[in-house]
């Protein structure tokens, strides 16, 4: 007893034993369920397992849980059962149809607990899985994954988060063991606007970029070294970017990158440009298209952000 307080000393004591001593004094404390053993589900439920977490696993394909089952986790022979055994439970399937089809398994026992779903899937998909959780007396939270099974439990993995705010209170620790957390707030559906848009921005610039490099290697120009000069530039970005976004929340659009028209008649050039060696120009003339469009309707002065204001879909 030391400063009031019951001590528990071990000698000689893996971090895993420790843990599971820790649960059968605090048996609630340290319970996690995973449903979905894929590859990420899989390295899910063994981080858990090597964090100490007394952590139960089910597969839809039984002989999925053996290699957890062999570090420590407990396999249950049907979602439900699993479900009932932990106050958390973190789904991870292939898909929301999977995602519904488990949900109908285990309506009788979700009631009570947090079940965070790190599903891929839409925002729609989320809300509607948060009045399903919230009908059957459970809280939910949708999460969605940026990174791959090999980072799980490190720095390089990030899991956007949004939903029951009390939920995340509770279990914000447990969340934490997978890597870095973004908790975006109690509406279900802003992670996945979040990782929708994260991946989006990405395509779009990468298919940029290779059209770009189709241009230099058309012209005969080395790619890698003017990849490596252009990475050199991207410090430039992350200022703009966050320019054109205030813009467009105020509705107010400086001549960011110069005036429309101006920036209209380079356009103009990078078309011809592109046409004269051969590449794709389509991006090119869609953005010019915008850029005439906005001129016309008399914002010539203003720059680059303006064009949001044509991006709504017609029809």
């Amino acid at each position: 007893m030391i400063g009031g307080q019951r001590q528990l000393v071990t000698f000689g004591i893996g971090d895993g034993r420790i843990h599971e001593i820790f649960g059968i004094l605090n048996p609630a404390a340290s319970r996690v369920t995973v449903l979905g053993l894929g590859s990420m589900g899989s390295a899910i439920g063994r981080t858990f397992v090597e964090r100490g977490y007394r952590t139960t696993v089910w597969n839809r394909t039984a002989g999925k849980s053996a290699p957890l089952v062999d570090v420590g986790a407990t396999a249950s022979a049907t979602a439900a059962e699993a479900v009932a055994a932990s106050p958390l439970v973190v789904v991870c399937l292939l898909d929301g149809a999977a995602v519904d089809e488990v949900l109908a398994s285990v309506d009788d026992v979700v009631a009570g607990r947090v079940l965070v779903n790190l599903t891929s899937g839409s925002p729609a998909q989320a809300r509607a899985d948060e009045r399903w959780v919230s009908e059957h007396g459970a809280e939910y939270i949708d999460g969605k994954i940026m990174g791959d099974p090999p980072y799980v439990g490190t720095p390089n993995f990030t899991v956007l988060l949004s939903g029951s705010r009390s939920a995340f209170d509770a279990h914000e620790s447990a969340l934490r063991v997978l890597g870095g957390v973004g908790y975006h707030g109690e509406d279900p559906g802003f992670a996945a606007v979040e990782f929708m848009a994260q991946v989006a921005m990405g395509y779009e610039m990468l298919i940029g970029f290779l059209h770009v490099l189709k241009l230099v290697r058309a012209e005969g120009g080395d790619v890698t070294e003017f990849a490596q000069r252009f990475a050199g530039s991207l410090a430039a970005y992350p200022p703009l970017l966050t320019g054109i976004a205030k813009a467009v929340a105020s509705g107010e659009y400086p001549p960011d990158l110069g005036p429309l028209r101006v920036q209209a008649a380079l356009m103009d050039d990078m078309i011809d440009h592109r046409e004269s060696v051969g590449v794709e120009t389509m991006r090119m003339r869609q953005v010019k298209e915008l850029m005439d469009r906005r001129i016309a309707d008399g914002h010539g002065e203003q720059g680059f952000s303006s064009l949001f204001e044509l991006l709504a879909k017609e029809g």
